[in-house]
């Protein structure tokens, strides 16, 4: 993953653009593992299958890439690991056997160090200078002792002056010059997500460690005390969702984040948060299912469940962003959300955007934020004999919040229906009045619901629908299938719940073929398109083997249709 990192923030600082995944195993012990990056001087939004250069640390990594190779492609390899012959693969490949370990032993590195040699000579491959590498090894090292930042570079050209020397008349990898553009950050999702929350003004987060979130914790733990937030690691999901209710209603913007499993244990805090309406931001980063299923791999199949998720009637948000940007930006969005609304907002992330390090224009995450806590009780105008009104009933379902310190402010708040002041109350007119008051906040939300965004050409006959991480292959597939002829295209959604039915019906109502384009097993945005429009979509791309999209695999299936 380091490796990758590096790699990517190479290029990316000269201009190209870049998208890395990764893929393990869900093994303590290791198993086979892969970082995929694609480079390109144009932009793009996903990953494809094209496989120009594999780097193979060890023989079983050719074994089980060697069928992804096309005609040209570029092995990397260590003799000492095995030596390869053309013969041994299906469609001619160019050899390069560089001495990974016996360059690493003469420089008396450590064998992990194969990694850094490999990336040189990529570099070389690819036909970049080794100056860029040199300053992305300075900063990634730039806490350690020199010695270790100047070993790693020289290592680092070691691999590359052996490609330039034994192989630069053999391959013609060379990319194409990158184009001037703005800085560009390489990041996480997950450390977008953190950013985001950053920038919103969070002060407490509480997250029990749980794939595919966990770059987030590292993310806040490491800039917890710079940022003057509190990071609290729970002993479980359970008091992750308790406390982080407990800071919110203290007056700080918290949050937590986890995976569908460990939400199953939210559940109740979920319900609790919608009774006391305390804001809360709940990233969600999808994986498969059910149980702990492949804890490492993606999936798009958490989406009926926030929707529905708690005991009881009461209103919530559920955002599903699409890439490192979109996460950045819709953090912001959520606690904005959360406080106006006084409404839990879920995050609906997964494994492929959260671990996958998109680039992102540096100008995005420099742009100011006004903070807008929604209804706070102007302390100077508190009733002074204690009858202040927390959950007074309103016009758009939104009271005035107290936070403690407030002279007057204080109310009584648990987990029963209560009246306006807090307090338990089981009188069934009350009980109407109350729960009307919160539902009522579904109506006023539609001022700030967003609609699908639409990509492609307009009036084609083919429509798309998506959601999510989902977005990038079909916009791709999309290109592909303009290439041949066949114009295509997308009705994205970003805003789920609540749903924005009008929008839809107005954008799908008159559509001659509708696709719908889903990683689950039972197309759930397609269900929640035919209950809230009558729509029904009968064409269905849905791909659940833990892998993401590839927009070839999409632009196919549509043609074989």
């Amino acid at each position: 993953m380091s490796a990758g990192t590096m790699l990517s923030r190479a290029f990316s600082r000269i201009g190209y653009h870049v998208l890395t995944t990764n893929e393990y195993p869900s093994l303590i012990r290791g198993g086979h593992n892969l970082i995929t990056t694609r480079i390109s001087s144009k932009y793009f939004e996903s990953l494809n299958k094209d496989l120009h250069i594999l780097v193979a640390l060890n023989k079983e990594t050719v074994n089980l890439h060697k069928s992804e190779l096309t005609e040209g492609s570029v092995v990397l390899y260590d003799p000492k690991d095995y030596e390869w012959k053309t013969e041994e693969f299906s469609v001619p490949v160019v050899l390069m056997g560089v001495p990974l370990t016996e360059l690493v032993t003469q420089f008396k590195g450590p064998p992990v160090m194969r990694n850094t040699v490999a990336l040189g000579a990529t570099i070389a491959v690819l036909g970049a200078p080794l100056e860029t590498l040199s300053e992305v090894i300075h900063d990634q090292f730039k806490d350690k002792k020199q010695a270790i930042i100047d070993g790693n570079i020289a290592i680092a050209k070691a691999g590359y002056d052996y490609i330039i020397e034994h192989y630069k008349d053999k391959t013609s990898m060379h990319l194409a010059p990158s184009a001037k553009r703005e800085p560009h950050l390489v990041l996480y999702a997950s450390e977008a997500v953190g950013l985001g929350a950053l920038k919103a003004g969070l002060k407490f987060a509480a997250i029990y460690p749980m794939t595919p979130i966990n770059a987030l914790i590292a993310f806040l733990a490491d800039h917890a005390e710079k940022m003057n937030i509190v990071y609290k690691q729970p002993e479980d999901e359970i008091s992750g969702i308790n406390m982080a209710i407990g800071a919110s209603m203290a007056g700080v913007r918290s949050m937590v984040a986890t995976s569908g499993g460990g939400f199953a244990l939210m559940v109740e805090g979920v319900a609790l948060s919608g009774m006391l309406e305390v804001p809360i931001v709940i990233d969600l980063g999808m994986r498969v299912g059910p149980a702990t299923g492949m804890p490492t791999w993606t999936e798009q199949g958490e989406l009926q469940m926030v929707i529905h998720a708690g005991h009881g009637e009461f209103p919530r948000i559920v955002l599903a962003p699409s890439d490192g940007a979109e996460a950045y930006s819709m953090t912001i969005e959520a606690f904005q959300l959360a406080d106006y609304y006084q409404v839990p907002v879920f995050l609906l992330t997964d494994k492929y955007m959260n671990e996958s390090q998109w680039c992102a224009p540096l100008s995005l995450f420099k742009k100011d934020v006004a903070i807008n806590r929604g209804k706070v009780a102007d302390e100077s105008k508190l009733p002074a004999d204690g009858s202040f009104k927390r959950y007074s009933v309103t016009e758009d379902g939104i009271s005035p919040r107290s936070f403690p310190g407030m002279k007057n402010g204080v109310y009584f708040a648990n987990a029963y229906e209560h009246n306006e002041q807090g307090y338990v109350s089981d009188d069934p007119t009350n009980r109407t009045v109350m729960a009307g008051k919160r539902l009522k906040k579904l109506e006023t939300m539609k001022k700030d619901m967003r609609g699908p965004s639409v990509y492609g050409d307009r009036n084609a006959d083919i429509t798309f629908v998506s959601w999510g991480s989902s977005r990038g292959p079909v916009i791709d597939a999309i290109e592909i299938l303009k290439n041949k002829g066949i114009p295509s295209r997308l009705v994205h959604f970003t805003w789920m719940y609540p749903f924005p039915a009008e929008l839809t019906q107005t954008l799908l109502g008159n559509s001659k073929r509708i696709i719908d384009v889903e990683q689950n097993a039972t197309g759930q945005l397609a269900a929640l398109i035919r209950e809230h429009t009558g729509i029904e979509i009968k064409e269905k791309i849905l791909k659940f083997d833990g892998r993401p999209f590839y927009p070839e695999d999409i632009a196919e299936k549509v043609r074989n249709i």
